[in-house]
């Protein structure tokens, strides 16, 4: 969330990102009620300070001057209750409202009321000529028997899948390929230094988290909502994932980092889920629009002056994932419009599928500035002892199902096989993947 004093100092600010980002939050009720809480939290002060006073006096008081006290302790203390009633019921609103405020978008962020505000930053790669039709990847994967939708629907229902036989052993050689960079102190300063970026290369942590949640942390990480994408049992108020960043970024909740420890840069592999809320129809085909998925991310937590640095880093990581693999690829600068609530600054990459001939969104990259710190009260202690709040970056190593669509549609040949991108041979095992059944 946004600090009071930043809304009250810069209202005009604040209600603009807002309705930049349309969300409805009403920021003028929000000042209204902070004033009013302020109010009457000085007159429960008020009266507790009275409150004391008169202990004092009761405690010398003798015979009826005592009971004429006790009588106006027990008024002060009615008027004590009914002002604190008044103030829990005002702090109910005020966190509600606050809670509403989107992040504030940086200032290189393109205005936009969706995803056709997006701008494209750059592109790499050249896409692939084929002397054939390329296909999508759901007919690759069904002849080569990869990928089975069919079977899974009977068992678990639409957009669930079976991963079979070699397409497995990429989906396993895509993860230790990446851990291999991510925890290498080399590797990544090698990648910093392509990208001219002056950022400690400090590796990431190996993290397997949990994939389900209790559902008001992750209201703290402001991802909970729109709750219709979540799987939520509210019998024991837990929700599942819809990435591994929502349990990385709670690591370090209601704690205080020394700001010799930053930064701190967590790699997570889990399951996620997703409901596809308002999506039938949509995607039916293939593996590109699941409940269940698998993803590598990424989280970290900076000081505040390196947060823009460290997301460019991270975007630099992902990129070269992407060349490393050989996949043609373009970098959004995702618009106010089309970016999530808590983000300052979105960058996502969209891969090419010629299969489907398209490009398809296969990684994020979120800066949240101390929106999400600030919640969670996540904090660093400088080097004077002052106390400020961590930002935060988290991004998408590897979209596991989306990476092996690009990987099968860019890499298909025309006898039916797929050639194995030369990052992943040693991984797994073999240059070519399969024989049509």
């Amino acid at each position: 969330m946004l600090d009071i004093n930043f809304i009250r100092e810069n209202t005009d600010i604040v209600k603009d990102a807002a309705r930049k980002k349309g969300v409805e939050v009403d920021i003028d009720r929000l000042l209204a009620v902070d004033v009013e809480r302020k109010t009457i939290r000085q007159q429960m002060d008020e009266k507790k300070a009275e409150q004391n006073r008169m202990s004092a006096v009761i405690q010398r008081a003798q015979g009826d001057e005592r009971t004429s006290l006790i009588e106006r302790m027990r008024h002060v203390k009615d008027g004590f209750t009914e002002l604190e009633g008044t103030f829990n019921t005002l702090t109910e609103e005020w966190t509600k409202l606050i809670l509403s405020v989107p992040n504030i978008p940086s200032p290189d962020t393109p205005v936009g009321p969706d995803e056709s505000g997006n701008v494209v930053a750059r592109e790499w790669g050249e896409k692939p000529t084929f002397s054939f039709v390329p296909k999508p990847h759901w007919e690759i994967g069904k002849a080569l028997d990869i990928i089975d939708t069919e079977k899974a629907a009977e068992i678990s229902g639409a957009r669930f899948s079976y991963i079979k036989g070699d397409l497995v052993l990429v989906q396993f050689a895509l993860i230790q390929f990446a851990f291999s960079i991510l925890t290498s102190r080399e590797r990544l300063a090698e990648i910093a230094r392509a990208a001219n970026l002056d950022i400690d290369p400090k590796p990431f942590t190996p993290v397997i988290p949990p994939v389900m949640m209790r559902a008001d942390v992750m209201g703290r990480m402001a991802r909970l909502h729109p709750i219709d994408e979540r799987y939520y049992f509210e019998k024991d108020e837990l929700v599942f994932v819809g990435s591994a960043e929502h349990t990385l970024g709670p690591l370090h909740m209601n704690e205080i980092i020394e700001e010799s420890q930053l930064p701190i840069r967590y790699a997570g592999y889990s399951t996620a889920f997703r409901r596809e809320a308002g999506t039938y129809g949509k995607d039916t085909r293939g593996i590109l629009r699941q409940h269940q998925f698998d993803k590598l991310e990424l989280e970290s937590f900076s000081l505040p002056e390196n947060g823009y640095r460290e997301q460019d880093f991270f975007v630099a990581i992902q990129e070269h994932l992407m060349q490393s693999l050989g996949l043609p690829y373009r970098v959004m600068a995702i618009c106010t419009g089309d970016m999530g609530k808590p983000d300052q600054r979105q960058y996502d990459i969209e891969t090419w599928m010629p299969g489907q001939d398209t490009y398809r969104e296969t990684q994020t990259s979120d800066y949240m500035g101390g929106y999400q710190a600030r919640r969670l009260n996540t904090r660093v202690r400088g080097t004077e002892g002052e106390l400020s709040h961590v930002h935060m970056n988290d991004a998408t190593a590897f979209a596991i199902g989306r990476t092996l669509i690009a990987i099968i549609e860019n890499y298909q040949q025309e006898d039916g096989t797929i050639r194995v991108p030369k990052a992943l041979v040693p991984y797994v095992g073999k240059e070519v993947l399969g024989r049509p059944a």
